[in-house]
């Protein structure tokens, strides 16, 4: 398959100062929707399933869907495993050929989140997947796991430096006031921290919980030193906007082709628009 690991995307990210989206898969649109927008902006991308997403789709359909994508890309694209619970979970992704996945333990103490970390980093690494890790907890809710908004906790710089020296992770998602889902309110970003984090541990960092965060905000995430950003809310909701609109206009339509194509357009428009918030169009290599 004509993926490469994440590391690779993300180091080019760090030492240029850009950021690359982890854009996630929910169906065949999704995926076409993303690939298409990122092609034509000449932007590398990480493609991502959550766990929910590899449930409903079945992990067969995510290999050979992403196969299909990419076999004439001349795009960098990586297969992201987004939020892997557990070490079995992250062991299924591999062995089906993702080049990188995520380990969330991030609600264990600190000492098991490196223990389980470092099992994953050392499987991982052995084949040459990347692995991204988290440190603090991220409010809000990602498919079936939900934090409370009064359960999150930033990430604590110098816990960060520990971490990645102790695990070897590739990079290291880390919790400045985003949130997984819809915000209630508008968000306010601890930048100061983000970049103490940076300048401490020098390697790529990831800001989850990106639908629904300014441009403004985004672009002073992306120089203080987020190098992956996630979204999946905004896609998710700017393919159902486009759905109602056209079954308000023609409430008798029933080929699903007639509603999903145009979800699918609406998803690579927001995919550019991304792309180009984050800096990393024309960054293909």
């Amino acid at each position: 398959m004509n993926l490469v690991p994440m590391a690779d995307i993300l180091q080019d990210a760090h030492e240029k100062t850009y950021a690359v989206g982890g854009f996630n898969i929910n169906n065949m649109e999704f995926l076409q929707g993303i690939m298409m927008g990122a092609e034509e902006l000449n932007s590398p991308v990480i493609l991502q399933a959550s766990e929910g997403a590899i449930r409903y789709i079945g992990i067969d359909y995510v290999m050979q869907m992403v196969e299909a994508a990419t076999k004439n890309t001349n795009i960098p694209v990586a297969l992201h495993l987004d939020h892997g619970s557990d070490f079995e979970s992250v062991m299924k992704c591999i062995q089906a050929g993702f080049s990188s996945v995520m380990i969330d333990a991030s609600k264990k103490p600190f000492e098991e989140n490196i223990a389980l970390t470092k099992k994953v980093v050392e499987a991982a690494h052995s084949v040459g997947v990347s692995v991204e890790a988290e440190l603090g907890t991220i409010g809000g809710t990602e498919d079936d796991h939900t934090v409370e908004e009064k359960d999150a906790m930033y990430t604590d710089s110098d816990q960060a430096k520990e971490f990645i020296e102790a695990t070897g992770v590739d990079a290291l998602a880390i919790a400045i006031g985003t949130a997984h889902g819809v915000y209630e309110g508008e968000p306010e970003l601890d930048f100061e921290r983000l970049d103490k984090i940076k300048k401490l541990i020098d390697m790529p960092v990831v800001l989850h919980g990106a639908s629904g965060i300014s441009a403004k905000d985004l672009k002073t995430g992306v120089k203080y030193g987020v190098n992956k950003v996630n979204v999946n809310t905004d896609f998710q909701q700017v393919f159902t906007a486009k759905v109602k609109e056209i079954f308000a206009e023609k409430p008798e339509l029933y080929d699903p082709r007639k509603y999903c194509g145009p979800g699918r357009e609406a998803i690579a428009e927001k995919v550019k628009e991304k792309i180009k918030i984050l800096g990393s169009d024309g960054k293909a290599w």
